[in-house]
């Protein structure tokens, strides 16, 4: 093992730790932030509970996401000093705004409804938790700009050995960018939805607060079901930009070797890094992936033998995590669908 491969696994694993509470606090503050909407409203008590509850949940989960965020930071500047210093005009401006603009005013606003209780009216208090959503969701947007600027850079000059802004808009408003913004955040809300939907699942087995569960559980449903179909949708639409921009990840994604018109998709593959005659492909979709590349069954998609060897993504890694988040969302269809039979 090199420095190179020590440096990309000590921020892998401090990346994925973090990610395991970002998108939780996302989707944790738009909830919490309808709960407290509906007391501020009607002045039932039983939905003052359930924004105190849960909302002890999100500021558990917004601290530790907090920690764990604040070594990414360091590595910048350690693991990848001699990146931040060429794109360090354009990537650290991002994250300077992220900052700037959303995270103090997110961490101020925390303050005000933690302490705010007693001292705001119920809508004014209501007002600053979807400030505080606004602010949070604000923060993953610079974020994600940021990082889909490192997938698809835009708006730039390299000058004097360096890599300089030329047309903020452009990065900004990237059709890349904003993808990724819409699939993180849907996928965040979905992921808050199916936490309170467990959390009162698992107390209304065990007949606990029936009514103060029951509320809970109803309103992650709705948003449960209605963001992941919007998910399906959104992934759609990224898939093809991702077939533009990113023709090899795509190709990595779904094991898929030869450049061909009417690809399939295949329900199972094991792919074979050394030699691509060894991967198993079985239950080929005819056309599929050419379908959700190009938006035609007849349209041609590249596969990993148009690109170097060395410009090629890792296969096994990119197809196991991009097959496993699909059939995850699948079973998340199942389960939001109240017509399924599982409901009865």
């Amino acid at each position: 093992m090199n420095v190179l491969f020590l440096s990309r696994l000590q921020f892998a694993a401090a990346t994925m730790f973090h990610f395991l509470f970002v998108p939780l606090t996302l989707g944790l503050s738009i909830l919490v932030a309808v709960m407290e909407t509906k007391y501020a409203r009607t002045g039932d008590e039983v939905y003052l509970k359930m924004t105190k509850f849960w909302g002890k949940l999100f500021l558990i989960n917004f601290a530790v996401g907090i920690v764990t965020g604040i070594t990414l930071e360091f590595q910048f500047g350690t693991n990848w000093s001699r990146y931040s210093s060429f794109v360090g005009d354009i990537f650290g401006s991002l994250l300077a705004i992220e900052a700037t603009a959303a995270f103090f005013l997110e961490s101020t606003l925390l303050g005000v409804w933690i302490f705010g209780w007693k001292k705001l009216s119920r809508k004014a208090h209501a007002t600053v938790m979807w400030f505080i959503a606004g602010a949070s969701n604000l923060s993953a947007l610079w974020i994600l700009i940021a990082n889909s600027w490192m997938q698809h850079p835009v708006g730039y000059v390299v000058r004097n050995g360096r890599a300089e802004l030329n047309d903020f808009a452009a990065v900004v408003f990237q059709r890349w960018a904003l993808l990724e913004f819409f699939h993180t955040t849907g996928a965040a809300l979905i992921l808050g939805a199916f936490f309170v939907m467990g959390i009162s699942a698992y107390h209304l087995l065990k007949k606990q607060h029936m009514e103060f569960f029951t509320k809970s559980f109803r309103i992650a449903l709705a948003f449960g079901l209605v963001f992941s179909l919007l998910e399906v949708v959104e992934g759609h639409l990224h898939g093809s930009d991702l077939a533009e921009k990113q023709p090899a990840k795509l190709a990595a994604m779904e094991s898929h070797w030869e450049t061909t018109t009417n690809a399939p998709k295949y329900l199972f593959a094991l792919p074979d890094e050394e030699n691509e005659k060894n991967a198993i492909e079985i239950l080929p979709i005819p056309g599929m992936l050419s379908l959700l590349a190009t938006h035609s069954p007849s349209g041609e998609v590249k596969g990993l033998k148009a690109f170097p060897r060395d410009d090629r993504p890792p296969v096994f890694i990119n197809y196991v995590a991009f097959n496993t988040m699909v059939a995850l969302g699948d079973k998340v269809q199942d389960i939001d669908d109240p017509k399924g039979s599982r409901h009865r």
